[in-house]
């Protein structure tokens, strides 16, 4: 079995969580995944299992999120989930004032992650070094910030914002609350987060743990195909069942192609299957697929072409 589930992660479970509990109802050792989402977090968490664990790398990295911010409160975590540092009710606080900053979060910013957080510094995750009570310079990252909108606003003692954002690879959403809250004197932390979407799978479309172990139970579980998770991939197909013999024993295969900038394409057996992931290359005015991943074993893809 390979291919990709699209998870709907609940509250409470890790990343690795999810992993283990998928490898052992599906009995696979192979299974990875996208984007780590915080324990506290619900929503897509795209898996891959089998040889598609090798494609993971190359999903789009886009997300979105649905997310929760309360001001008047900063936590050691900059989430509900951490202990409360800071204190202070700001019932006069108004959405006016927060949507006038609201673009300082748009486009490619620099932003600090939280002190509780994967990252590495010194070859050490940053939560390890938090939880024995360590402070280091947690350095700047570049990250980009696509479209932020306001979903809701509910002023009380201790306002909060429901934000939608979509943002690329590697952004925070609880450093956004914190740095909304230090720009408006007031605090914030994230009090909630959903992740929406992820590599292009959508919260609509996703199964939670038991709805997966249910479709299990039943015999109709079916991952998603490579083909529909890397379809933001270009396509080329091989001319003959030869090419396809050669190109998966790791053989460059020249080809014609209408493209002039070298870039990775999903690779097809003339009678349709996926072979796996080829770069395209130019040498001495030609234009060459070169092997990057393989999925199919030589002798499927030779079989295939001699069965029609």
């Amino acid at each position: 079995m390979q291919g990709f589930l699209n998870l709907n992660k609940s509250a409470g479970w890790t990343s690795h969580d999810c992993v283990a509990k998928v490898r052992r109802l599906l009995k696979l050792k192979r299974v990875g995944h996208a984007g780590t989402l915080d324990p506290a977090a619900t929503g897509v968490l795209p898996l891959a299992v089998g040889k598609a664990t090798r494609l993971l790398q190359f999903l789009p990295s886009q997300k979105a999120y649905r997310a929760t911010i309360r001001f008047g409160v900063t936590t050691t975590t900059d989430d509900l989930e951490g202990e409360t540092l800071t204190t202070q009710k700001v019932p006069e606080l108004k959405l006016e004032q927060i949507q006038a900053i609201l673009p300082h979060f748009l486009g490619k910013i620099e932003q600090i992650p939280p002190r509780y957080s994967a990252i590495q510094v010194q070859g050490k995750r940053l939560y390890d070094l938090a939880r024995q009570g360590k402070v280091v310079e947690i350095p700047k990252r570049t990250v980009e910030v696509f479209d932020i909108k306001v979903l809701d606003w509910h002023s009380r003692e201790f306002p909060e914002l429901e934000l939608a954002i979509h943002c690329g690879s590697g952004t925070y959403i609880r450093s956004i609350a914190r740095d909304l809250g230090e720009m408006l004197h007031t605090g914030a932390t994230l009090a909630n987060l959903v992740r929406t979407q992820s590599s292009e799978f959508c919260l609509e479309e996703s199964l939670t743990i038991e709805a997966l172990e249910m479709q299990i139970q039943q015999g109709c579980f079916q991952p998603i195909s490579a083909s529909v998770a890397l379809k933001h991939l270009k396509a080329m197909t091989l001319n003959s069942a030869e090419d396809a013999k050669r190109w998966c024993q790791g053989q460059r295969i020249v080809c014609e192609s209408e493209n002039t900038t070298p870039s990775i394409l999903r690779v097809y057996h003339p009678d349709g299957l996926l072979l796996g992931l080829g770069q395209l290359i130019f040498n001495d005015s030609q234009s060459v697929l070169s092997p990057q991943i393989v999925l199919t074993e030589s002798e499927v893809a030779l079989n295939q072409g001699k069965a029609n």
